[in-house]
C-alpha cells in the first residue's frame, strides 16, 4: 500500500501503522516521502527499522504533489507481482481496518478492477466531515461525474484500491495534469483504455464502498479554496480526456 507524506512529523500516525502492520503481516507499506522539509523522512525510516517486512521508504528529491508521489509510488508496487494495489491518506482518515474489507470485496468479485472509498453519511456510519468540505465536495463530484459519464458518489476520498495488472499498471506511466485531483484522471484513463474491449462496463469494474468510518482530520493540506483551482483542473482533464459516455455512445 502506497502512503503518500509530505511535512508528517508531528502528525503521521507510526503507532497505528506499526500496531496494524504487526497483526496483519500480509500487507506491506510503501511510505513514500515527498521531499519534505522537516523530519518526515527519519519518522518513516525509525518505523521501517521497527518493521522491515512491513514497511520500505521511498525518498522524492524534491516536493513533487500528491500526485507524482503517488504515482511514482503504485508504479513501484504495481512492478512488484500481483495482487492488490492501494493508496491511502498518512493521516489516516480512513482507518487501517478497512484494507481488509477492500480485499475480500476483490476476492469475491473476480471481474473487478477498482475500489473506491465513498463518504457517505448514513446511519451507522462514522463519517465526521466539516459542512464546508462535505458541499463543496458535493458540488465537485457532481461535476466530475458530469465530465467522466459515471455516476460516482465520491471521486476524492483518500483511499483506493487497483487490482495489479498490466493494464491498471499503465494507468500510473503518465504524469497527471493536476496536483490534486489525479483521481479524477485516473478514472479517464481506466475508461478510454478499455472503451474498446467487448462489453466492459465500469458500472461491474469500479466499486463505490461505502465506508464505515471516516474523520476530517486536523492539519489536512487541502483547503476549501482548492476547490477552485480543482474546477480548472477538471477542465483541463475533460479536454484532454473527453467523456468516456460520448466516445462510446459516438
Amino acid at each position: 500500500m502506497v502512503v503518500p507524506c509530505y511535512n508528517e512529523e508531528t502528525r503521521f500516525p507510526a503507532a497505528e501503522f506499526l500496531a496494524f502492520s504487526r497483526k496483519n503481516s500480509r500487507y506491506h507499506f510503501l511510505l513514500v516521502n515527498d521531499g519534505s522539509t522537516d523530519k518526515t523522512s527519519s519518522v518513516l525510516k525509525e518505523l521501517a527499522r521497527e518493521n522491515p517486512d512491513g514497511f520500505e521508504v521511498l525518498d522524492l528529491e524534491r516536493n513533487s504533489g500528491k500526485a507524482e508521489a503517488v504515482r511514482q509510488g503504485m508504479l513501484k508496487v504495481m512492478n512488484s507481482g500481483k495482487g492488490f494495489a492501494a493508496f491511502w491518506d498518512a493521516d489516516l482518515a480512513t482507518p487501517l481496518d478497512t484494507l481488509p474489507l477492500f480485499v475480500s470485496t476483490f476476492e469475491e468479485r473476480d471481474g473487478l478492477d477498482i475500489m473506491i472509498g465513498s463518504r457517505v453519511k448514513l446511519m451507522g456510519r462514522q463519517i465526521q466531515r466539516k459542512p464546508i468540505r462535505h458541499y463543496l465536495g458535493r458540488i465537485f463530484a457532481t461535476l466530475a461525474s458530469l465530465t467522466l459519464g459515471l455516476g460516482i458518489y465520491d471521486t476524492q476520498c483518500g483511499a483506493k484500491m487497483f487490482r495489479i495488472n498490466p493494464k491498471n499498471r499503465d494507468l500510473f506511466n503518465e504524469h497527471f495534469l493536476s496536483r490534486w485531483i489525479f483521481d479524477v484522471e485516473l478514472f479517464a484513463r481506466y475508461l478510454m483504455s478499455n472503451r474498446t474491449v467487448p462489453g466492459f462496463d465500469p458500472e461491474k469494474s469500479m466499486y463505490e464502498y461505502s465506508l464505515l468510518s471516516w474523520n476530517d482530520v486536523h492539519g489536512s493540506k487541502v483547503k476549501a479554496a482548492d476547490f477552485f483551482y480543482s474546477l480548472k483542473d477538471l477542465i483541463l482533464i475533460r479536454s484532454r480526456y473527453g467523456s468516456f459516455r460520448s466516445r462510446k455512445d459516438a
